[in-house]
């Protein structure tokens, strides 16, 4: 059946769309009330908020889908903040034309990451508009941050390592070759990294800053880091780790993995002391197997690349459109 206008108009229709294919999938006790706004527990620690929308084209890709990738994103951002994700809402626009079953899939697809994320879709919204068959969504975030925590992108400090959870560049060069009709076994870095992001608090690491690289890449995110804190960073480009198919697909098509989109990856500073139990910890989850420790903290501005001819240059964030929708 494809979605038509009158699955969005608040009547019947949109009943059974909710109850056969949200109900089903995103049943909760919260959820099922069916009220108006989600009634939610009281929090011992901080509430951290976070919103998020979803528009990546082709829906359905190596490595995930625009449900996976939904609350993957949603997730990792309040984890990015030391936050433990708890509950999540999910609002979906429908363009007539789009199957349900194509919504289906990509719900069930939703419900199965937040379960391998431990969240709760405690409320939502569903609009249909006039269109090709595209689907969009758009979610926020509650979690809880201990009240000792302070990471934040303006905490680090001179001195600070810079480790990366691991390979630049995969979700982008997935969704390129996608859409170029290629056969490559490249795959989605899409993942939730609320369970890595804990075993690094559990283990009382001196975390300064977390932060997700997505659109962008890690040239744009470490400007806006280098912005926020009043410091340097200077990266090591011989340590910055890339795949053999990444880097092949950017030498051909003239990308710089250093500007390419990730969904399941992770900047992380704190004191360089710290770094190789850090990176030790990492390498033991399943997300963080090609970690490295890739730069450092200094005084100044900027971001500095040291080339693997030893050189220097200055690191700058992506200009123009890289690849639209890719999240």
């Amino acid at each position: 059946m494809k979605i038509e206008l009158h699955h969005g108009s608040g009547g019947e229709e949109t009943g059974r769309l909710i109850h056969g294919i949200f109900e089903k999938y995103f049943s909760n006790p919260i959820l099922n009330r069916m009220e108006d706004g989600a009634v939610l527990p009281v929090m011992e620690g901080n509430l951290v908020f976070t919103s998020d929308s979803f528009v990546v084209e082709p829906l359905f890709f190596p490595g995930g889908d625009i449900g996976r990738l939904s609350i993957c994103g949603t997730v990792n951002d309040l984890a990015s903040m030391g936050a433990k994700p708890l509950y999540l809402t999910a609002s979906f626009i429908l363009e007539t034309g789009l199957e349900t079953e194509t919504l289906e899939k990509v719900v069930s697809s939703m419900a199965d990451t937040a379960k391998e994320a431990g969240v709760s879709i405690v409320a939502g919204d569903t609009k249909v508009i006039e269109g090709k068959g595209g689907l969009y969504i758009n979610t926020a975030g509650i979690g809880e941050r201990r009240k000792d925590l302070s990471i934040s992108a303006s905490a680090m400090e001179a001195g600070d390592a810079v480790l990366l959870t691991g390979t630049m560049g995969d979700h982008h060069a997935t969704i390129l070759t996608e859409r170029l009709h290629m056969k490559t076994d490249l795959k989605s870095d899409c993942a939730p990294l609320n369970g890595l992001v804990q075993r690094f608090l559990s283990a009382g690491l001196s975390i300064h800053t977390i932060r997700d690289i997505t659109r962008g890449g890690l040239a744009t995110v470490a400007g806006e880091l280098a912005a926020s804190s009043g410091k340097a960073m200077e990266l090591w480009e011989e340590k910055i780790p890339v795949s053999h198919e990444v880097k092949g697909l950017a030498g051909i098509l003239g990308l710089d993995p250093l500007t390419m989109g990730n969904e399941g990856k992770m900047i992380i500073v704190l004191p360089a002391a710290e770094a190789e139990r850090a990176l030790s910890l990492l390498r033991e989850d399943p997300h963080g197997r090609d970690a490295a420790v890739v730069g450092t903290i200094k005084e100044g501005t900027g971001v500095t690349l040291i080339t693997a001819f030893g050189g220097r240059r200055r690191l700058l964030p992506l200009r123009g459109e890289g690849l639209p929708r890719i999240c």
